[in-house]
């Protein structure tokens, strides 16, 4: 446990502009001090500073250290200082209501001590460049299917010279044909005109949404090619369920073992007994953008992977669900990711 290992733990509770820290003593859990700094290289020197007034013999437990706190958590791996990543959990409710940022970083001090199995935040320059390219990805994506369904719901309303223009069309020839038109010979219509002009200005827009996400796409399959290109091997596993996959694995050692990373990703079946009963329910917590990469593998080893069919009529045989076997190879397949993450060597990201 960490009360075993250091003297003082200085729980940091994280924001936006701020970061409040508490230096709690391991020992008793105490209160030592308690310091409020800027988010910036100078905040970060000052808890670095009060760290030092009290033992080297330390560590610290740091809230969203994926989040507000990655600029302090970054800033402290350089300088080797041991970093405990928590999980923000729902407020417990406090006596009177007391609420206040002191009391939340000593809260993460003495969370940090009385935990068995301590958490290592991401870190790494692959896995960051990863995770910003697949959030704007996602976004890009995201904001392209929203200007598709627009697109279709102002057809229908469109005039009827307009809309009899794409009937019968699938949405990808909707956009190509709203691309071709020519609003400037219906200036006379204002209605007309209007539909086409805003027709073609969604379809430009989402042409630019797809051409970003495909620039994102090809950045992501460089990296990874470059850093891990053994996971693209994997059957099911193509650019996007590969970094996924590292962005929440981060680095060697960072799940102690595979059931760890099953829980992770959400895959790990949690035992829901009671009396006579013994079951397990469904995992809905962990990473759901690693849950659902795996998941996609799933899939598409169900339709492509011969070894994968086989075993799947194997167990329906036996009267398993088409539910329990996903269930059951997703979990093989986090074994799987997870021992080929361990044990093959990393290759470093070439900065040219």
């Amino acid at each position: 446990m960490l009360a075993e290992q250091v003297e003082v733990v200085i729980g940091v509770d994280t924001h936006k502009h701020t970061h409040t820290a508490a230096v709690v003593t391991a020992a008793t859990g105490a209160v030592l001090a308690q310091l409020t700094v800027a988010t910036d290289l100078e905040g970060y020197q000052q808890l670095l500073e009060l760290a030092g007034q009290h033992s080297p013999l330390r560590a610290w437990a740091m809230e969203g250290s994926g989040g507000y706190g990655a600029g302090l958590a970054a800033h402290l791996a350089e300088r080797e200082e041991l970093v405990v990543e928590l999980d923000r959990p729902a407020r417990p409710t406090r006596k009177a209501g007391a609420k206040s940022d002191p009391i939340d970083a000593a809260r993460a001090a003495r969370d940090a001590l009385a935990r068995v199995h301590l958490g290592q935040p991401r870190t790494g320059p692959e896995r960051a460049a990863l995770q910003v390219l697949l959030t704007a990805r996602r976004a890009a994506v995201a904001a392209s299917v929203d200007g598709q369904s627009q697109l279709q719901a102002m057809i229908v309303t469109a005039p009827e010279q307009v809309r009899a223009r794409f009937w019968g069309l699938s949405t990808r020839a909707m956009l190509a044909a709203a691309l071709k038109l020519r609003p400037a010979y219906y200036a006379a219509e204002v209605h007309v005109h209007t539909a086409m002009t805003t027709l073609k200005a969604i379809a430009r827009r989402v042409q630019t949404l797809d051409d970003e996400a495909a620039g994102h796409e090809k950045a992501i399959k460089k990296i990874v090619s470059a850093w891990r290109p053994d996971l693209l091997a994997l059957t099911g596993v193509g650019p996007i369920v590969a970094a996924t996959v590292l962005a929440a694995w981060s680095h060697t050692g960072r799940c102690r073992d595979d059931a760890a990373f099953a829980m992770l990703a959400g895959t790990a079946p949690i035992p829901a007994s009671s009396g006579m009963t013994t079951r397990h329910r469904l995992n809905r917590s962990g990473d759901r953008q690693l849950n659902r990469a795996i998941y996609t593998i799933v899939i598409t080893r169900l339709r492509l992977d011969p070894a994968t069919r086989a075993y799947a009529e194997r167990r329906r045989a036996q009267g398993k669900t088409d539910r329990e076997i996903r269930r059951c190879l997703s979990r093989y397949v986090t074994r799987q990711l997870y021992r080929q993450l361990e044990s093959t060597p990393t290759q470093p990201l070439d900065a040219s």
